[in-house]
């Protein structure tokens, strides 16, 4: 198997999200978490301004028998009843994390797929150490968990909640993906209820395999997909700052509304036409 790849911290004008310590069965050190996801590289921000003046809308907290309140006067509290609440200090929250919620214990090593991809939350974080005495322990068990092809659960009071997470390795260093609780996930059944699966639809089952088959891509690769709607807003700012106006991209012609078989066989026949040349010699082979 190939060496895992250097660790390399993040920049300094990276924040951690999260900092403890990872341990399994006696081995403990110190870890931080980053943000996976780079708003930087997705988000356009748009503001609400008013359209007479361009001005920037602010919003501002107040109360509805003192007005406007500075920050420094507004506290956090749980509502027991109506209009009636407690006052919970963020130093009390801190209280009720046992040692062992605030470090990240693995429970268990698990195979890949024993996690549904419903119990994804999709906050995702890097793992990595937090200075260079964590460096050999955390590069022991990336690698360990590379060559056992296995992946971490463990539970951990994450920003104000307790959380159950995933660790995989992933390029040389600790992927960390927020999972959901189990009783947290609706059934698929309650929402499938009013579903009834219709009969006499074997023939129609097997041309649909046989077009999965046409369409699957075993050399997939996620960075071919680009955000061409981010694209085209940047392309509209900018034409609107200098004055111009953008072409509205045409919509495509409305297919020929077709019964079921007509339109699996169609497609049958468009995959045929628009396969690579390698899944052409896998389908023949």
């Amino acid at each position: 198997m190939a060496k895992s790849k250097p660790y390399r911290k993040p920049t300094t004008k990276h924040r951690s999200s999260w900092k403890g310590q990872l341990s399994f069965g006696l081995v403990s050190f110190p870890v931080e978490a980053f943000n996976a996801l780079d708003r930087d590289q997705s988000d356009i921000h748009v503001h609400q301004v008013h359209a007479k003046c361009h001005r920037r809308i602010h919003y501002q907290k107040t109360c509805p028998v003192h007005g406007e309140v500075p920050n420094d006067e507004i506290v956090s509290a749980y509502e027991t009843q109506k209009g009636k609440y407690v006052e919970i200090d963020p130093d009390e929250l801190g209280a009720l994390r046992s040692p062992s919620e605030r470090a990240l214990k693995i429970d268990a090593f698990v195979s890949p797929d024993i996690v549904d991809p419903i119990y994804f939350d999709g906050r995702m974080y890097y793992i990595v150490p937090a200075g260079t005495t964590a460096s050999e322990p955390y590069g022991v068990i990336v690698e360990a968990m590379e060559r056992e092809k296995r992946y971490g659960i463990r539970t951990v009071v994450f920003s104000g909640k307790g959380q159950i997470v995933l660790l995989r390795p992933l390029d040389g260093v600790l992927h960390m993906a927020m999972l959901n609780y189990d009783a947290e996930m609706r059934p698929a059944k309650t929402v499938a209820a009013s579903f009834t699966k219709p009969k006499s639809i074997a023939r129609q089952v097997r041309l649909a395999q046989t077009l999965i088959e046409e369409w699957s891509d075993d050399n997939f690769n996620f960075s071919k997909y680009e955000d061409t709607y981010r694209e085209r807003v940047e392309e509209l700012i900018a034409a609107k700052s200098r004055g111009r106006k953008l072409t509205t991209p045409k919509d495509e012609e409305p297919a020929e509304v077709l019964n079921l078989m007509d339109a699996l066989k169609r497609s049958m026949t468009t995959a045929r036409g628009k396969k690579s040349p390698k899944r052409a010699a896998r389908r023949t082979a």
